[in-house]
């Protein structure tokens, strides 16, 4: 089994990416949807800022790699049905990917780049309830989620697929590279 991470800033594409590899018949860990049931679970209203508070009482109580270790087992029941290839989308520190590798030899991390025009411009078009107004609150989101160790996590990436051209052209790109590393499991 291949575990496969990817990283990026908010709206720089993990979202299709994760779309991309459903179509393969690749399962998907989406590590927000921890965030986002205890969000809900907690009575919270589902915004970018429930979110964000979450995720930093979670990290605080926890450890930088709650978020993760939360996931491991739904991973391994991924495993369990017998997939060469699982995804895990919306890493947001190094802690995390420390995690994933100690759990899973061979982890590979993909860091998506795109800049911050296109990603804002994504990000309030999306349709969700953490959706962003303006600019300003990408910039106050990616300084949150830098907060993390998103950086530390993107620069230990040893794949980089840049997505700031069409839609498709990027689609086609994950393709390839899911396709790359999925013959080698």
């Amino acid at each position: 089994m291949k575990v496969i991470g990817i990283v990026g800033m908010p709206g720089s594409g993990k979202g299709e990416f994760s779309s991309v590899a459903e179509e393969q018949n690749i399962p998907v860990v989406v590590m927000g949807d921890a965030i986002r049931k205890e969000v809900s679970r907690q009575g919270l209203p589902p915004t970018d800022d429930s979110m964000g508070k979450v995720a930093k009482t979670l990290r605080n109580e926890f450890g930088m790699a709650a978020i993760a270790h939360a996931c491991i087992p739904l991973i391994e029941e991924q495993a369990d049905k017998e997939n060469k290839v699982i995804l895990v989308d919306g890493i947001r520190g190094d802690a995390e990917v420390r995690e994933f590798m100690e759990h899973f030899p061979g982890f590979v991390l993909i860091f998506i780049d795109a800049p911050l025009e296109i990603r804002f411009k994504r990000l309030s078009e999306r349709g969700r309830s953490d959706d962003l107004k303006n600019i300003e609150e990408l910039i106050i989101r990616d300084e949150r989620e830098c907060s993390f160790g998103l950086l530390k996590a993107i620069k230990m990436a040893t794949i980089i697929i840049s997505n700031k051209g069409s839609r498709e052209d990027f689609r086609q790109e994950v393709y390839s590279c899911l396709n790359g590393l999925s013959e080698t499991t």
